[in-house]
């Protein structure tokens, strides 16, 4: 191979299933391996194989512990992968709660799916990994520190920056030595890259002067307004005074790692320092508490530590750890807190208090993350009437609320200031991790600063040739797993959901049984005219006379 070779497997105009695969004439390296989330389409993907046969893959490097950074790394060891993981030590002490609590997960929702399944007369699903695969993959961990060079392939060297992300995470810098030429390659992975006011982490760090750039875009569309830790408490404090209802409840889906931790620590202060009454707060996430732990273990590494542990130790904080306390949430009278993952509402405990919780007027749901397309939180986010969760149909009657305060993601101006930081990036930036309209918001704020045919915006499974006088797409690789044009959008079971939802509102509109059976024999009628042709069989046809 006269070039390494940059193929993107995930996180292509899309915000999940990061990943992305290095080929160079000594081996071949992942950079994260994360789980798709969002429509089932995409979601789909975690069940089919790599694109790539695991087996031939030499390390991965793994820029933080999120689950659609690293959510994949089980199935890719079951699938054959034996190689070393590198990682922060922070980051391996929290990918050992996180991917067992992920491999739960699927193996409950699994065996619920199952038993619908088994009503429905459908073949029984596996889950996409398990506990055990979980356990050979924690043991292939390799910790590094920030800053310090480390071997990965022959010719080929990494080094983690601090991206100020989330506790442990990592821009990734490479250099690739490529046989006849002086100077090595320098590639930088900008990993998920933090805003620059974050309660716990200082402002990003990362080497200039690059090759190539792969640099996240989330937030690409985006211009906050600036707010320092009192403005934010502020936000937060009166979400709270408005959701306050005597037999009300304030559910936040929160992401289990740092997002709840934060919460936590502003809840507190705000009860500490008399602008909130000592509501209670239920942290319902076994993984949130367990998580806790590593940060505790770790607060001297974070801004604010000292804060964030005097907050854990609040009278007001509950942590659930069985399903019995879990449960034992629903029949809580007066108002309180939940705070409960996952924070785009698509597994774990949050939706089953959204099940509880969705219909009533009393509630109030809180977002305080991204809400990627297709998932429960972005559905509720736009402002959905009605939502199916677990084949059950739920009125939103709850208000639903929006802060963006605590977001992990640097916004547009800081993504372009950390860019133009990188300077000079003499071959290329490639934008990833980010929808259509955040990549080309983020696109539109680099022009003057990046030449135009410099910037790239790949394809899911698209593979460039990387050299010294640019990228070049290579043609006639293997196709993408799905389309562009259904990457991070509505699918057809989002369609399906919906229009399930509008049939049962006009049933139920409608003045007596009989229009009702007018209405069923119409859609009934619709569905017999679309149906495809059958193909008539000879056999048993009457001859003409």
């Amino acid at each position: 191979m006269s070039h390494p070779r940059l193929t993107f497997h995930g996180a292509a105009q899309a915000v999940t299933g990061s990943c992305f695969r290095l080929e160079t004439g000594a081996g071949q390296l992942l950079i994260d391996c994360g789980l798709y989330q969002g429509a089932k389409s995409e979601k789909e993907l975690n069940y089919r194989a790599f694109p790539f046969n695991p087996s031939e893959v030499d390390a991965v490097i793994l820029s933080h512990a999120h689950i659609d950074h690293a959510g994949l790394l089980p199935k890719l060891v079951r699938d054959g992968f034996g190689g070393p993981i590198h990682s922060t030590t922070a980051t391996a002490d929290l990918s050992a709660v996180m991917l067992p609590d992920s491999a739960h997960i699927q193996e409950i929702e699994v065996e619920q799916l199952n038993r619908r399944n088994a009503r429905r007369h459908r073949a029984a699903v596996e889950p996409i990994y398990t506990a055990a695969d979980v356990e050979k993959c924690i043991k292939l961990f390799k910790v590094q520190t920030f800053k310090n060079w480390f071997p990965v392939l022959p010719n080929v060297r990494v080094r983690f920056w601090n991206a100020g992300h989330l506790l442990g995470s990592a821009s990734v810098e490479l250099e690739v030595q490529q046989q006849g030429e002086k100077v090595p390659m320098r590639l930088l992975f900008s990993g998920d890259i933090g805003p620059d006011f974050k309660l716990l982490h200082s402002d990003p760090e990362a080497p200039s002067d690059v090759d190539y750039v792969v640099c996240e875009s989330t937030y690409g569309d985006t211009d906050r307004v600036d707010i320092d830790e009192h403005h934010r408490r502020a936000l937060l404090r009166d979400e709270v005074r408005a959701a306050m209802h005597p037999d009300g409840v304030l559910l936040i889906p929160s992401f289990a790692v740092e997002r709840a931790q934060e919460l936590i620590s502003d809840l507190s202060q705000l009860i500490a320092e008399g602008d909130l009454p000592s509501i209670p707060i239920y942290v319902d996430s076994p993984l949130a508490e367990k998580a806790t732990s590593v940060f505790a273990k770790n607060w001297r590494e974070l801004k604010n530590g000292a804060m964030l542990v005097h907050g854990l130790k609040s009278r007001a904080v509950h942590f659930t750890e069985s399903v019995e306390q879990s449960i034992a949430l629903d029949r809580l009278r007066g108002f309180h807190i939940i705070i409960a993952a996952s924070g785009m509402c698509e597994a774990g405990r949050i939706r089953y208090r959204l099940k509880n919780w969705l219909w009533r007027d009393e509630a109030t749901v809180l977002l305080v993350g991204y809400q990627a397309v297709g998932t429960l939180g972005r559905i509720l986010q736009d402002g959905a009437s009605s939502v199916r969760i677990q084949g059950r149909e739920f009125k939103v009657r709850a208000r639903i609320r929006t802060i963006d305060c605590y977001s992990g993601h640097a916004d547009g101006p800081q993504l372009v200031d950390w860019i133009a930081q990188r300077f000079p990036i003499k071959q290329g930036l490639f934008l990833v991790h980010g929808e259509e309209d955040a990549i080309s918001g983020l696109t539109n704020r680099l022009e003057g600063i990046v030449d135009h045919e410099h910037m790239i915006v790949p394809v899911l499974d698209e593979t460039f040739e990387l050299s010294d006088t640019g990228a070049k797409r290579l043609r006639g690789t293997a196709a993408p797993r799905l389309p562009a044009d259904r990457v991070a959008r509505l699918d057809w079971h989002n369609d399906v959901t919906a229009l399930i939802l509008d049939v049962n509102d006009a049933l139920a509109s409608m003045p007596d049984e009989k229009t009702r059976a007018i209405l069923i024999r119409k859609l009934r009628r619709a569905l017999a005219e679309d149906e495809p042709p059958q193909p008539r069989s000879r056999r048993g046809r009457s001859k003409k006379r």
